[in-house]
């Protein structure tokens, strides 16, 4: 394949996993448009930036429509963009919350997919991947709605995967583990915190904070983005990472039991 003559977008590549991403493919020879919604930093990139936010209709079908216009075609799409709260119960989230999450995280990814399926399809080909979570196969106490947003993108991604690839067109959902990014450290707070949370918030939190001082750098989310997006039969999920690997092989195989017993002993948590 002949990366040179390849086009790829990127959501939220102005930082963390969706710049290592962006960098990654450009080293490879893919031509690649980097989004953002609060605009480009300063300073020199391997790629374009153009402004793009993944909750509006308007806006993303702007950024498709210049990059179609520029480039004449679309053959990758990475959906990086989204965000996470911070450990907390889920009711501790206000319904008003809980849409935010996903209007970013699922419905964003949506967006995406519709505005550039049809470029996809004039050409018989492209890749479309979602960036997802070990969450999204695992539970996760106390990050229920994040939790909740990266299992809609499996299920989305599977079913998509099965309606386009008749088209020429598949799609793959990357499953980091913990990552070192400015995402873990800006985590929404929630909006409706109670007192009978307050121990296991700080508890979760604290056992999160140094699962990231032990986390994989964005560059092995970046090497698995660009092994699914040259692969001649791509998979549908590929881990990103030995942890990542080690968590989905445990889920698939070990008892539900000692799934959820290891789950809560990683956390501290009374397993009762």
């Amino acid at each position: 394949m002949n990366m040179n003559s390849k086009t790829a977008l990127v959501t939220g590549a102005s930082s963390g996993i969706g710049k290592a991403t962006a960098e990654r493919l450009a080293m490879a020879g893919f031509k690649v448009y980097g989004t953002s919604r609060r605009g480009a930093p300063a300073g020199h990139r391997s790629f374009e930036m153009l402004p793009l936010d993944v909750t509006s209709d308007d806006s993303v079908a702007a950024a498709v429509a210049e990059m179609a216009r520029r480039e004449g075609r679309i053959d990758l799409l990475v959906n990086n963009a989204g965000f996470s709260t911070a450990p907390a119960g889920a009711e501790e989230s206000s319904m008003e919350q809980a849409r935010s999450i996903f209007e970013t995280n699922f419905f964003g990814i949506v967006r995406m997919t519709r505005a550039v399926v049809p470029h996809m399809r004039r050409t018989g080909s492209g890749r479309i991947i979602n960036i997802g979570s070990i969450f999204g196969f695992l539970p996760m106490p106390y990050m229920a709605l994040y939790a909740a947003t990266k299992h809609a993108v499996e299920g989305y991604s599977e079913s998509l995967d099965h309606e386009l690839r008749t088209m020429g067109i598949r799609v793959s959902v990357i499953e980091p583990a913990n990552t070192k990014t400015q995402f873990d450290a800006n985590l929404l707070q929630a909006d409706l915190k109670l007192d009978e949370y307050r121990e296991v918030r700080a508890t979760v939190g604290q056992r999160m904070t140094e699962m990231i001082e032990e986390a994989d750098e964005p560059a092995v989310v970046a090497e698995a983005v660009l092994k699914a997006s040259i692969a001649a039969n791509p998979k549908l999920r590929y881990a990103a990472g030995g942890r990542a690997s080690r968590l989905q092989f445990l889920r698939t195989f070990a008892p539900a039991g000692m799934v959820d017993s290891a789950i809560r002993k990683n956390l501290r948590l009374a397993t009762n």
